[in-house]
């Protein structure tokens, strides 16, 4: 019997083994029914407060692989079973709609334990006898909380001595659905004495954490306003008092600051609609296809270059007129632009940057393009306008434009990608002055903290792609600068952490960007709030042999393969009330020893 065990425990060793040194395969399928996945840590709520973002296995129930209509083999059947064939058909749609949503899956208690035994052998050098160098990933088991404690989770960790596996860290994590009765929490002198179970320690000092949210997804009478951008901050502090207690103002503080580009909250909403006018015109020179916006001018854009060159030739307008008019027909503006005008609104826009204004809000074909730059080209070529553009313009119009103070102008064929190419070059230009103006304007970088941003020596869709960062960035600093006030020091820091982060990694508006901050600076906005997330966990030992117990009290759960009870519809169970409902989740910790 022991033999068997031995050898189950080897077998399940070499396919760890071989998840883990593998290229490229993150997941197998162990005994038919066992998916093992390989991820960081940090993918899993529950998971993240031990293991961060270092690998582990994570073993749960295979998920039945799921046949699409078209995959069915097709069989010959008479007329007469139709009707049955019919109501099977609706079953077996029903089915694949259920598996379709069916998340991650547990597996027993019982083959949980089974699977942590195995892997607790396996590290065992004196039993098993496998070369265990380097030692494997963590172990996370999903559990269907069958058992009077309510598991949902098993976990084992490796603990190393120089380079010899010593021993093994089992954990267990139990659930508790939501409760709004304070007085059913476990209180800290209970997780003092669930820890004691477990580790004979006389110092047990209990330290605290919390999460709450600043920006972003709001509950309104029980009703929840999604949003794409959030901003939450984490406290971490020494010396618990209570459970739920305020984090106190000398607690470590991070931001945890994720935008999404074009939100409708977000004061920049207006430049991420420019940004994607030209992002469309990028995609339509790499695919061929563009589909265009509709425009948000009510007149043809040949019809305001039109008058837009006739004002120009007018020079018989006194600045008396010009200020009238001006002032006759500047709209009304909602408030969320009059956020916006302190930021990005520049007011020396040249010739090329004001014709882009309007034929980003009026072209609606390439034949629009090339009609517009058609007239502009003819009345340089006669001598027409005179304009005046900013002196480092780089695009192709700002050279013809130079060209005409002289009167040479350089023939152009407006015809195929041409006109395209111009408008994008004339695009870039007039956003990338946007955001050097509000960047260097509040003293956030410098030029040459921006070079990679500004450069023109790459293609256009590598310029593209470039604006589109630098946007994000400015995005996310105008978010911190408009709804949270933070000071000009904190901004700074931000500003360069972003510089830094788009100069090596792509585009991703699911990072989450992090930043330090004194918990005096955002009090106003936590301290009469709830938390989505608190924390206390108690610990003993050193180093790799130290070992905790912990209850985290959230308002969602932290598991996503079980179902909890609650009588709260919402996906979080926190409307407007003035009792919070909190899901528990504890995790314990016990050391085991190989002599």
């Amino acid at each position: 019997m022991g033999s068997t065990v031995i050898s189950r425990a080897k077998e399940f060793y070499n396919v760890l083994r071989s998840l883990q040194d593998g290229e490229g395969n993150d997941s197998c399928t162990y005994e038919e029914d066992i998916q093992m996945l390989q991820m960081n840590g940090d993918r899993v709520p529950v998971l993240n407060m031990y293991c961060g973002n270092q690998p582990v296995f994570i073993c749960e129930k295979a998920v039945p692989k799921i046949y699409e209509p078209d995959d069915q083999p097709m069989t010959e059947t008479s007329n007469c079973a139709d009707n049955d064939d019919d109501a099977d058909n609706a079953d077996v749609a029903d089915d694949i709609a259920l598996l379709t949503e069916l998340g991650p899956q547990p597996l027993t208690i019982m083959k949980a334990r089974q699977l942590l035994s195995w892997y607790t052998l396996s590290q065992n050098a004196s039993i098993s006898s496998v070369d265990n160098s380097p030692a494997l990933h963590p172990l996370w088991v999903r559990c269907d909380m069958c058992d009077p404690a309510g598991t949902t989770w098993f976990g084992a960790e490796t603990v190393c001595m120089g380079n010899r596996v010593s021993g093994v860290k089992l954990y267990s994590v139990t659930c508790k659905g939501s409760t709004v009765d304070k007085g059913s929490l476990i209180t800290l002198d209970e997780l003092k004495q669930e820890h004691k179970k477990r580790h004979h320690s006389s110092s047990m000092p209990i330290k605290g954490s919390a999460r709450f949210n600043l920006f972003g997804s709001t509950v309104v009478e029980n009703t929840m306003i999604e949003s794409q951008s959030s901003v939450t901050v984490d406290f971490k502090w020494s010396h618990v008092e209570s459970i739920l207690e305020t984090p106190p103002l000398s607690s470590i503080a991070t931001l945890n600051i994720k935008v999404a580009s074009g939100d409708m909250k977000s004061p920049m909403n207006e430049m991420y609609r420019e940004l994607e006018f030209l992002q469309t015109l990028a995609d339509g020179l790499r695919t061929g296809e563009t589909e265009w916006v509709e425009p948000s001018e009510s007149l043809s854009a040949v019809h305001l270059t039109k008058a837009f060159l006739e004002e120009l030739q007018d020079t018989a307008k006194t600045l008396q007129d010009q200020a009238a008019k001006k002032a006759e027909t500047t709209n009304p503006e909602t408030e969320i632009t009059d956020i916006v005008k302190p930021f990005l609104e520049r007011g020396d826009l040249d010739f090329v940057e004001q014709l882009w204004v309007r034929m980003r809000k009026s072209v609606t074909s390439y034949q629009d393009i090339g009609d517009c730059l058609k007239l502009v080209t003819e009345a340089l070529r006669y001598g027409d306008i005179k304009p005046w553009i900013h002196r480092d313009s780089s695009s192709s119009l700002s050279k013809l434009i130079l060209q005409s103070y002289h009167q040479q102008i350089d023939h152009v064929s407006l015809t195929g990608v041409t006109p395209v190419h111009m408008l994008l070059e004339m695009g870039l230009d007039k956003m990338r002055k946007d955001y050097i103006n509000y960047l260097i304007g509040g003293e956030l970088t410098t030029l040459n903290h921006l070079c990679y941003y500004l450069s023109t020596e790459v293609d256009l869709q590598e310029q593209v792609i470039r604006l589109g960062k630098l946007h994000h960035l400015v995005e996310i600093i105008v978010t911190c600068t408009t709804f949270l006030d933070l000071p000009y020091d904190r901004l700074f820091l931000l500003t360069q952490s972003c510089l830094q982060h788009y100069k090596t990694h792509p585009h991703d508006e699911e990072h989450e960007f992090k930043l330090q901050i004194k918990p005096a600076l955002i009090s106003h906005f936590y301290q009469k709030e709830q938390p989505v997330l608190w924390g206390a966990e108690v610990s003993s030992g050193h180093g790799p042999r130290e070992v905790r117990t912990s209850v985290q009290l959230s308002d969602r759960p932290l598991v996503d393969h079980v179902i909890f009870e609650t009588d709260y519809p919402n996906e979080t169970v926190n409307g407007d009330g003035e009792n919070p409902a909190f899901f528990s989740t504890m995790v314990c910790c016990s050391l085991v020893n190989f002599s």
